[in-house]
């Protein structure tokens, strides 16, 4: 007598799960790995410093950390942090909501598409720093100044994220839906909708990035505080070990919100093997 074999049917798509407790094994070891990585170039730096170089050039993790200490003792730090995460927020906010809905509308209507493209790809072009000046001109040195620089660094990355997103779409998924009668906004609700899920999180990935970026040229351009102007003021002090901090508080503020933005994904994109 055979043995049953399993039927194609009773095993789900991409073969067999993995094993919880291999996933978390696999997990701590690359958490493992990354505090090794840190650990081990903040040891060669600062070992380096004042060896093999001035350590004017570059200060000490030793130094930075006693900084980091003494602005979080003062309580200096968060009025920074709450500028500049506030500017990128909002413009990171403001740039979603804009760019999602004129990124549908583009894939939607292909022929306006093709006359706007040129325009739409030479204003992202536009080097922003360069138009720091003007958006301080419209808007002052206030909050709005920022997040609209932040708006713009990111408005553009939703709008061609979408577009694309869109256009992949499968299109016999569509037809299907059309067969049996199902209005335009059921379509665009359950599944035009889901299929720009990825890319909407991509483009919140490349977003934070950018909205960082545009909050700190705003503020290197014209403001009272945040981490940009903390770092221009530091800079102009000659005072690296400020200027080394306030970047190192900006990269973490960027993995943080990356890292949120990631697991976000694993619960909203659960059924795809690569989120697993």
């Amino acid at each position: 007598m055979t043995e049953p074999v399993a039927s194609d049917e009773m095993i789900p798509p991409g073969g067999p799960g993995p094993d919880k407790a291999v996933v978390s094994g696999r997990g701590l070891s690359i958490w493992l790995w990354r505090a090794g990585l840190i650990v081990a170039l903040l040891l060669i730096w600062e070992f380096s410093a004042g060896r093999f170089y001035n350590e004017f050039w570059s200060s000490r993790p030793s130094l930075i950390g006693q900084r980091l200490l003494a602005l979080f003792a003062s309580g200096e730090i968060w009025r920074h942090l709450d500028a500049t995460v506030s500017e990128a927020s909002l413009g990171l906010l403001l740039g979603a909501l804009a760019g999602t809905p004129i990124g549908i509308a583009l894939a939607k209507y292909r022929r306006a598409a093709e006359i706007v493209d040129p325009f739409v790809m030479g204003l992202y072009g536009l080097p922003r720093v360069a138009l720091a000046p003007m958006f301080i001109l419209w808007f002052g040195i206030s909050l709005l100044a920022k997040v609209m620089m932040s708006f713009s660094m990111v408005v553009f990355v939703f709008i061609l994220n979408v577009t694309e997103g869109i256009r992949t779409v499968d299109p016999d998924m569509v037809d299907l839906m059309r067969t049996m009668r199902a209005p335009k906004s059921y379509i665009l609700r359950k599944v035009t909708i889901p299929s720009i899920v990825p890319w909407l999180l991509a483009s919140l990935r490349i977003g934070v990035g950018l909205s960082l970026v545009g909050a700190v040229v705003g503020e290197l351009i014209g403001a009272n505080r945040g981490l940009g102007w903390y770092v221009l003021r530091a800079g102009g002090q000659l005072d690296t070990t400020g200027v080394f901090t306030g970047l190192l508080v900006l990269m973490l503020v960027a993995m943080i919100a990356n890292q949120i933005i990631f697991l976000i994904e694993r619960q909203v994109l659960h059924w795809r093997p690569a989120t697993r």
